[in-house]
Order: structure tokens, then C-alpha cells, then sequence
């Protein structure tokens, strides 16, 4: 490929900075979200990415931005003439990518994908594409790849040996979810069921093979928390999901659901701390705070909403309290319980400025639902933050 070929597939890249944009591909897509500016110099396609090998510049693309499925939420959907349509050859798409690499520009990929022809024929393209980074040039850094609704399982198999993370968007929590979303895809047969495929694939190999993650759009079909935290917390315990993403509806001019509000992103927010709490934190579905409609409190983190339900007049002793107790307090996280399990063998833990040495930074938080000693601590009003 010569000087201008690069120079057109750059800035085709450059042109599409939307088309990815609302796809997740690291552990902190709220920043990455932000990161996708233009920069001078720097194609609009690269994002600052937190990925299990470290913070890194990501090009974030598609193969093509055609698609023969009509998703009534999705920019791309079929027939949508407002979408600019591109399309790259795997070759292109590699040789561009790698051009990138040496440029010292990104250092992982994420690939996506329209439809076309199917889900297998663009799933062997997505392959073909990763194949030629590995083999041509030698690329051994972080790669995530999509797969594609009705995937065969030797290519889901095949994907999870080229790539560092998969996934498989979900999108609804039920099958009447799905349908709602994307009349064309089938649930169980083309979603689900392969996702079940990419968790017994890791198991066989022992956890050698890429770690697996979902996708699921909020609030724009009926969906409740309860049944998008049910279904993330099925995968979880069956597949092994190393991620849930949960992306927060934003209505697109000129498809069936532009006159829909959009979601909240505190509604977002939320859902992604209690799938940690449940990742995490050994928690399940059931104790998080769902009101009577299936949602979480907007206004409350939803750790410190458990606590004040079931510690504020019973508190824990944090001398005798078990790991799975200690997990269930507002600002102590699994590496402070290690910390408090360990020093507990040592000394006794009598004052919140001792909990402060082990870490906890705001062991204020905590103060309402514990004692220390017997006695419970000097107590400041809660402040509702992150889950910790």
C-alpha cells in the first residue's frame, strides 16, 4: 500500500470519529468517552483506553459502517441515509493500523463491524483483519474484537486466540428486550447462546483464551435495573464476563427511536456500580436496593442505600466481621478488607484514623455502620460518593 493509499484510509478513519464513539471497549468508558476529541495530527478515532495492560492510545473502528440489520436505536441501521458509509479491506485496515503503531500513535485495537452478508462472512473478515496484525506485523499488544450475531463457534474460538477481550452485545436483558431494540436478531439463537459458547471455550482452555465482555443499551425499551443486573449477573456466574457495559440511551436523528428520551446517565452510573458490587464485592442480585418499579435510587449510591437499610441501627463490629460483612461497608473496598483482616491479627482497631493508615480515605463513611472496639466511632454526615 503506497504513501496516499495511507494517507486516504487515515483520513477515512479521521472522518468516522462517531462511529465507535458509543462502544465501550476499556474498563473506564466514561473517560474514554471523553477522550475521543480531535487532536492535531491525531486521527479522531484514537481514545485513551484503560485496559488490563494499562492505560493506552485505542483506534476504535468498524469495518464498515454498511449494515443490513435494521436496529431501530442504531446510527448504522439499514437504510438510514444520514450514515456515512465506509468500508475497509482487512489488509487496509491492518496496514493502517500498524502505520499508526510506529508512528507511536496507538498501541491496541478495537474492532467492530456492520453486517454484511451475515454475521459469519463479516465475522471472517473481523478474523482476517486481526490474523494479519498478529502474523504480517507482528503485533503482540492489546486487540479487543466484536463478535457478530451468529458467529459460528471455530470463529468465536479463533477470535479469542487473536484478540486480549471480546464481546458479545447482548443489548437487551430478555429476549422481549431484544425485539423491542432489533426486530432481526434472535436472543437465544444468534446472542446468548454464543456468548454461553465464548464462556465454555474459556473454561476448556483455562483461561487462556481472551476474557469475555456484553454490551447492553438502558432505558430505551422498558428495560428495569432489576432485569439488566438479573441477565448481568447470570453471565457473570456462567460465563465469567470480566465486563458489563452499560450504555445509557441517546436518541439518533431519522431512526424509529428519535423521539424517545433519552436516559439518564446517573441511571448508567448506577447500574455500573452495582455490577461491581456483584463482580466484586461477592454480592447478590437480591440485596441490591430496587424500588418497587425494578430501579435503583437515582440519588443514592447503591452500597451506601444497603446500609443505610441494614447497618444504620445494627453495626457491625469491625474487630469480629467477616470478609463478606466487611464488603458490605460504605468505603471499604476488598483491598481494604485484606488491610483490616491483616492488622486486626496485630493490633485492635479503636479510631477511624487507624482505618485512614490502611488506606481507607474516607473511613467517615463508614463511621455510621460500624463499631471499632465496641463503640461506635464520631460520625459525620454521609457523604454518597462512588462505590467503594
Amino acid at each position: 500500500m503506497g504513501v496516499r493509499s495511507i494517507r486516504d484510509t487515515l483520513q477515512k478513519l479521521d472522518q468516522g470519529i462517531d462511529n465507535t464513539s458509543f462502544e465501550p471497549v476499556g474498563d473506564s468508558p466514561r473517560r474514554e468517552r471523553r477522550s475521543l476529541s480531535r487532536r492535531k495530527g491525531i486521527p479522531a478515532c484514537i481514545a485513551n483506553v484503560v485496559t488490563p495492560k494499562g492505560t493506552m492510545p485505542v483506534m476504535k473502528t468498524m469495518l464498515t459502517t454498511a449494515c443490513e440489520r435494521d436496529c431501530h436505536y442504531c446510527p448504522f441501521r439499514a437504510g438510514r441515509s444520514q450514515t456515512r458509509r465506509m468500508t475497509f479491506q482487512p489488509d487496509e485496515l491492518a496496514k493502517a493500523f500498524d502505520e499508526l503503531q510506529r508512528r507511536k500513535l496507538v498501541d491496541g485495537l478495537f474492532l467492530s463491524s456492520g453486517i454484511i452478508k451475515g454475521g459469519v462472512a463479516t465475522q471472517d473478515r473481523i478474523i482476517d483483519t486481526a490474523e494479519i496484525i498478529r502474523k504480517r506485523y507482528g503485533y503482540r499488544g492489546y486487540i479487543h474484537l466484536k463478535i457478530m450475531p451468529g458467529a459460528e463457534r471455530d470463529q468465536i474460538h479463533r477470535s479469542m486466540q487473536l484478540a486480549d477481550r471480546v464481546s458479545i452485545n447482548l443489548e437487551g436483558p430478555t429476549a422481549e428486550r431484544l425485539q423491542a431494540l432489533a426486530p432481526k436478531k434472535e436472543f437465544f439463537a444468534e446472542m446468548l447462546g454464543r456468548l454461553l459458547w465464548a464462556g465454555e471455550l474459556r473454561r476448556e482452555a483455562e483461561g487462556r483464551l481472551a476474557s469475555i465482555a456484553t454490551q447492553f443499551v438502558v432505558g430505551a425499551v422498558g428495560d428495569t435495573d432489576l432485569e439488566l443486573l438479573t441477565m448481568s449477573e447470570r453471565l457473570l456466574r456462567q460465563v465469567g464476563l470480566s465486563r458489563t457495559y452499560y450504555s445509557a440511551f441517546t436518541p439518533v436523528p431519522h431512526t424509529p427511536m428519535e423521539n424517545i428520551a433519552p436516559t439518564p446517565p446517573r441511571r448508567e452510573f448506577r447500574l455500573y456500580q452495582s455490577s461491581f458490587l456483584l463482580r466484586d464485592y461477592s454480592w447478590d442480585v437480591e440485596e441490591l436496593p430496587f424500588r418497587h418499579d425494578g430501579n435503583l435510587p437515582l440519588n443514592l449510591d447503591p452500597k451506601q442505600a444497603w446500609a443505610e437499610a441494614n447497618l444504620r441501627h445494627t453495626p457491625i463490629e469491625l474487630m469480629k466481621a467477616e470478609r463478606r460483612q466487611l464488603l458490605r461497608v460504605p468505603a471499604i473496598g476488598p483491598r481494604a478488607v485484606e488491610a483490616i483482616l491483616a492488622a486486626r491479627q496485630q493490633v485492635r482497631l479503636t479510631e477511624l484514623a487507624q482505618l485512614r493508615s490502611l488506606g481507607i480515605r474516607a473511613p467517615e463513611r463508614a463511621a455510621p455502620f460500624i463499631t471499632l472496639d465496641g463503640r461506635r466511632p464520631p460520625q459525620q454526615a454521609p457523604l454518597f460518593g462512588a462505590t467503594d
